[in-house]
């Protein structure tokens, strides 16, 4: 089993790295100088002149690659570039490289055949297949919660009933296509607590919220739940947050629709209870990440 990773560091990277410190020894750097740039070892620089490390001639042939190394080698040099933005150049290369039939996944498929022909219509590479897609809200909402659980005082926005945080893929149609917690985020103990790992069409009601608002035009992918409170809806206003009521004593779909007619920038939909209803506010976003910030901020 070899992974894409497994390419960029076997393959591209001693490659890369070799073009890039030639370029800088031809502008005039030491060895020492060169090594500090890109923040390796003098002995690897040294390998790198003698030539050897072993460079993969369709990636330094490739004129995206070529390119990129004359630019971050004037960069450098000349000290207008630091190696900071290099780094930051050479990862979104990496990332081009990979995605679709380009040359960093013509190389993994290469190296594992089976990867060509998984099924009927899957491609690991295509950047917008379902796979890929799927697992990039959940990477998402995993770091959402990250910053819920490091958020210093996030339970007590807890509601009774659980907060959860959601995302859902762009084309969401129903609940299957919303991810969430299993069995929401609960204060245990003053401590917030998530109890495993998100997955796809666990979460009813905070999702039939989300799919509501999306459906009646709201431009979200992302949104939680939290304990109502009119403070807490002044200070989401002061982060510029726009917010609408809705009455959830009634068929949701319906009232989040409304509250979007009325309020069509809306990104805080709240309802303040009714007999067996506990009052809460939903915060939406584009992504989990910003959602989980805008609450963060609260505290």
């Amino acid at each position: 089993m070899q992974f894409v990773e497994e390419i960029v560091v076997d393959e591209f990277l001693p490659t890369f790295r070799s073009l890039l410190a030639g370029e800088l020894r031809e502008r005039g750097l030491t060895q020492s100088e060169v090594a500090a740039v890109l923040g390796i070892s003098q002995s690897a620089v040294s390998k790198y002149a003698h030539g050897d490390v072993t460079v993969n001639d369709r990636i330094a042939d490739d004129e995206r690659v070529t390119a990129l190394v004359d630019e971050l080698g004037e960069g450098l040099a000349s000290g207008d570039m630091a190696p900071v933005q290099a780094l930051i150049e050479t990862e979104v290369l990496i990332r081009e490289l990979e995605s679709g039939s380009d040359l960093l996944a013509q190389l993994h498929e290469e190296a594992v055949p089976e990867l060509a022909d998984h099924g009927t219509s899957f491609r690991i590479h295509d950047p917008e297949s379902e796979l890929r897609t799927s697992e990039r809200v959940l990477s998402s909402l995993r770091r959402g919660l990250r910053l819920l659980e490091n958020a210093s005082g996030f339970a007590t926005l807890i509601p009774a009933v659980g907060s959860n945080l959601v995302a859902c893929t762009p084309d969401a149609a129903d609940v299957d296509d919303v991810a969430g917690v299993p069995g929401r985020i609960f204060d245990v103990k003053g401590r917030t607590t998530v109890p495993t790992s998100p997955e796809f069409g666990v979460s009813e009601h905070v999702a039939t919220v989300l799919l509501s608002a999306r459906r009646h035009g709201a431009d979200a992918s992302a949104a939680i739940n939290v304990a109502y409170d009119p403070d807490l809806l002044e200070e989401l206003a002061d982060q510029g947050h726009v917010t609408a009521e809705f009455d959830e004593s009634s068929d949701v779909d319906e009232s989040v629709g409304a509250a979007i007619d009325e309020q069509p920038d809306a990104t805080v939909l709240y309802q303040t209870g009714g007999m067996g209803i506990e009052p809460l506010i939903y915060v939406l976003g584009p992504d989990a990440e910003s959602v989980a910030d805008s609450v963060r901020r609260l505290l």
